[in-house]
């Protein structure tokens, strides 16, 4: 269990701002893209909104000649440039009194001795009390080596009142095995409560919305099955490629970069039976419920689709295709595009496929979950009267454009009985004043005070992984490319048949 108690947040009034305690964050990695547009300015963000102590220390590890001093700057850069909330030259003073950076290599005894000397010291003169966050914005292959230097020079030693806990980026590892090595290395340091896997998804506050939809409005609950669902689609396209990672997505894919981790977890979360609270136990409990009674179904030939970008056109200009990609092998077998449907072997959703799908050069830029509901029973106009009216559906849009639609057949006003589709809308941006925290905001925050219901546990890990690996080994038996697609277009036909065969269509966001 954890012991430590955030003194400035009473438990009984929830309408308190959460406000972290004492304590020093140490990132590894510190130099990486990740580091300089989200972690940096998220930590800015959370002192300018008054949720960090005066007592925090940020440190940050690398393999830099640089000097505290140009830590800052760079820190200073980072926030100036993606910061989300105004400069505040009172807040940067006092964020920067905190601020230290330690040069080094992971395998170099000395640096990690100064590391745990620049630790002891913000202990000293910022009050952090021994509280340490350790984030590894690192490759999984250094987990180790980080693991052993800590050990080592006695970084995660705990005393009376004090705690400290990791933070992992995903991937968290690249199928079953490799998560449970990867567990193994973690396990050795640190207790199940104190290890944080980061699911940015999760801190986004419209994934978080989905719960409030579900369980605080009385009319969605008693439609929420199998009796009038259909089916559902999960989509998170992106408009852009790779870019210059070819170095970490090639061999990767889509599938374990975005399906087994962001869209399993929206999978559960739209599928989860309500939990008797939000407390992260009871989330978790209703989560891997799920996860454990998904699967794809047998053959994978037909329930599953693949494909590679080819060369197209994209935003009025013409971009290369994923094998022409700098860094790119010219016979890479890796996917751009994959889609599979997922069953729920359970009372509430048997019957009722999950279709997901994640891509990159798509038209647009989008992630959302849907829900199509079936036709009515019985239709009491002719057939001209309701020509274009298509299905019911709720659409919770996840980004960029967050909100939620509402799709039902009216009236077209005038004499006669004609009946077309239209369209309810919520947007976030019109309906409350208060600007979202940024999703790292969240989750950094989150980890400070040790409240852990946004971050997936080991055992959902795998139970991802136990549904993806079938498909992906299916995939490498096949020792093809995957079937290319234009950039710019919504993906391979094979993605389009796999619906067409149980009688649906994927709908355009």
């Amino acid at each position: 269990m954890n012991s430590y108690v955030n003194p400035l947040r009473d438990p009984q009034d929830r309408r308190l701002p959460r406000i972290a305690g004492p304590c020093v964050l140490v990132i590894f990695g510190v130099t990486g893209d990740l580091s300089r547009k989200k972690l940096m300015p998220a930590v800015y963000d959370l002192a300018n909104r008054g949720m960090l102590p005066p007592g925090f220390g940020l440190v940050g590890f690398a393999r830099r000649d640089w000097a505290d001093q140009d830590f800052a700057q760079v820190v200073h850069d980072a926030v100036k440039e993606n910061a989300r909330t105004p400069f505040r030259e009172e807040v940067w003073e006092q964020l920067l009194e905190g601020i230290r950076f330690v040069p080094g290599t992971f395998d170099d005894d000395q640096s990690f001795e100064r590391l745990r000397d620049t630790i002891r010291d913000l202990d000293t003169a910022r009050g952090t009390g021994g509280n340490h966050a350790f984030y590894l914005s690192i490759p999984p292959s250094s987990f180790e080596q980080v693991m052993t230097q800590l050990r080592r020079h006695g970084m995660t030693e705990r005393h009376e009142g004090n705690w400290n806990r990791v933070v992992i980026e995903k991937p968290f590892g690249h199928d079953l095995e490799s998560a449970r090595e990867l567990d193994d290395v973690v396990s050795v340091l640190f207790q199940p409560h104190e290890v944080f896997r980061i699911d940015h998804y999760l801190g986004k506050e419209t994934v978080q919305n989905m719960l409030a939809l579900r369980f605080a409005n009385q009319m969605f609950e008693p439609i929420w099955n199998n009796h009038y669902v259909s089916h559902v689609e999960i989509t998170m396209a992106e408009d852009i490629g790779i870019g210059g990672r070819a170095g970490y997505f090639d061999g990767i894919g889509i599938a374990r970069d975005v399906i087994q981790n962001h869209l399993l977890q929206l999978l559960a979360l739209t599928a989860m039976e309500e939990p008797t609270s939000f407390e992260a136990g009871q989330l978790r409990a209703e989560k891997k419920k799920v996860l454990a009674a998904a699967r794809v179904p047998d053959r994978y030939d037909l329930h599953t689709a693949r494909g590679q970008y080819a060369a197209g056109w994209q935003g009025g200009r013409p971009v290369i295709g994923y094998l022409e990609e700098d860094g790119v092998s010219p016979g890479s077998t890796t996917e751009t595009y994959a889609a599979m449907r997922v069953d729920i072997d359970n009372r509430r959703w048997a019957g009722v496929p999950f279709y997901l799908r994640s891509a990159k050069r798509m038209p647009r830029r989008v992630t959302e979950v849907a829900l199509s509901f079936k036709r009515a029973p019985h239709l009491p106009f002719t057939a001209t009267d309701t020509e274009e009216l298509g299905t019911n559906a709720l659409v919770m849009r996840i980004q960029p454009d967050e909100g939620v639609t509402l799709r039902f057949g009216a009236k077209v006003p005038g004499t006669q009985m004609e009946i077309r589709e239209v369209s309810m809308d919520f947007g976030y941006g019109g309906s409350f004043t208060e600007s979202s925290p940024e999703a790292y905001e969240r989750l950094i925050l989150d980890v400070l005070l040790g409240d852990p219901p946004l971050f997936p546990q080991q055992e959902e890990v795998e139970l991802s992984w136990k549904i993806l690996d079938p498909v992906i080994e299916y995939w490498a038996s096949l020792k093809q490319q995957p079937e290319q697609y234009a950039s710019g277009t919504w993906g391979p036909a094979s993605g389009r048949e796999m619906l067409a065969r149980d009688g649906f269509s994927w709908r355009r966001p």
